[in-house]
């Protein structure tokens, strides 16, 4: 019996279709496939999306349409769409009252890691997928596992077990599209840490597994940006910024860029490389009896 792999998928800033990963999925699957064999990926590759705006997207609306009752503006369209994109990165961050929306989005994600151990085993290789602020949501809450425990919320706390997958022991491939991390390093002294990608702790799992953090930016999306020359931290931790031109005739030379990465050649490709190159190591011979001695150890 194979080992699966899990993958995380983290949408961006606004509120999307709660079907948001659709595409991507069929495109990495479709890619999946064709590396091996057809229908592999039906069995091999086990895909949760977090659709963390829906905890945002109640208020937002109450919002816009008090403001919107309150007094007549102009631009109501791209006032909204500011309200959707902007108001969630200010609504995400923590409060001197405590984690709030924090950790309600982290609870979410910890919640969807459960499922994938639920599907992949408890020692599946993560790998995540994310774009615009789902990259600082994933990049924050596997820092808090990683590094700062204590900024963990009780919500988080209480959907997450001590397990390997859910303790991030196994996250190998981290996929950053459109990032604005560039940007949130400026609230941090010395422009602040990334995460460990792959998680120091894989290799007591999967040995001879190779991770990568590959950050994909197109130079005409303004909101993402290279993020390996952020400091010397960055530059170690990250494998490559990919510079893509997502979107196709009307997006390619503009903002509107950003939200295209999902649908871009550039970006599916070596997303699908670092799967199949993981689903082959994985399951090896030798990496399998490991991954079972490592389970068998941690039970006893």
């Amino acid at each position: 019996m194979s080992q699966k792999i899990a993958v995380l998928i983290l949408h961006g800033a606004g509120t999307p279709e709660e079907n948001f990963a659709d595409k991507l999925i069929e495109r990495v699957k479709a890619g999946f496939d064709k590396k091996l064999s057809k229908k592999k990926s039906e069995t091999e590759l086990v895909f949760e999306p977090v659709f963390w705006s829906s905890i945002f997207a109640p208020e937002q609306d109450k919002l816009w349409n008090q403001l919107r009752n309150y007094r007549n503006l102009d631009f109501g369209r791209l006032r909204r769409f500011v309200i959707e994109f902007l108001a969630d990165a200010v609504a995400y961050q923590p409060t001197r009252l405590g984690n709030q929306n924090y950790d309600n989005v982290h609870s979410l994600v910890a919640k969807s890691i459960q499922a994938l151990r639920e599907k992949a085993g408890e020692n599946a290789p993560l790998c995540v997928i994310s774009h615009s602020l789902g990259t600082i949501i994933a990049s924050n809450y596997f820092y808090d596992l990683q590094f700062k425990q204590e900024n963990i919320g009780t919500e988080t706390k209480s959907c997450t077990n001590n397990i390997p997958i859910e303790q991030c022991q196994t996250l190998t491939l981290f996929y950053t599209l459109g990032s604005p991390m560039a940007m949130w390093s400026l609230r941090y002294i010395d422009f602040g840490s990334p995460i460990s990608v792959p998680s120091p702790t894989l290799k007591h799992y999967y040995p001879k597994l190779r991770g990568e953090w590959l950050n994909f930016y197109d130079k005409d999306d303004v909101l993402a940006f290279p993020i390996k020359g952020i400091n010397e931290a960055y530059h170690d931790a990250v494998t490559e910024d990919v510079e893509v031109n997502a979107g196709g005739i009307f997006t390619s030379w503009n903002p509107l860029s950003h939200l295209k990465y999902d649908t871009d050649s550039q970006v599916i490709k070596p997303i699908v490389n670092g799967l199949v190159r993981t689903w082959k190591t994985i399951n090896s011979m030798d990496q399998r009896n490991n991954a079972i001695n490592s389970s068998v150890k941690k039970g006893s």
